[in-house]
């Protein structure tokens, strides 16, 4: 057998697949995990709905500050490629309203620019999601309330 032309492996299912269908809220953060993981901006834009919002606290000038989906994909765009890894862990699911449309969810983001140069955030995404026309959940709205 060739080491450099292994066979297929066909016990693999599709239930070991890294990216979720996106038919429950799970898949979200399955997916923002790997786009973060493997910095897949495909992935994660796929995430985003066309009318998109990320809002955040900006705490140098005390103001809260937001943008849309253009503006959210150049900035992970750049975090991406200006990141040499990113290790993000989701907690637990602090609070979700009964139609899953709203979810806060706690997380730790370990981003590595460089050996010496390592960021620790840590906190909640505040996430208002809707259906697809697809059937496939979407984030409409990103609250970050994160240390950073």
């Amino acid at each position: 057998m060739n080491p450099f032309a292994p066979k297929l492996d066909e016990s693999i299912g599709s239930e070991a697949s890294l990216i979720s269908d996106l038919t429950n809220v799970d898949g979200i953060f399955q997916n923002l995990q790997y786009a973060y993981t493997f910095k897949d901006t495909t992935i994660y834009g796929s995430l985003l709905a066309s009318d998109f919002t990320f809002s955040y606290r900006d705490y140098d000038r005390e103001i809260d500050d937001a943008w849309g989906r253009d503006s959210e994909m150049r900035v992970t765009y750049g975090l991406f490629n200006n990141s040499e890894r990113l290790d993000l862990i989701w907690n637990k699911i602090v609070a979700i309203n009964s139609d899953s449309t709203n979810v806060i969810r706690s997380f730790n983001l370990t981003i590595t620019f460089n050996p010496t140069d390592v960021v620790y955030v840590d906190g909640k995404v505040n996430l208002q999601l809707e259906k697809s026309k697809e059937n496939k959940w979407q984030i409409i709205t990103w609250i970050d309330e994160s240390n950073f």
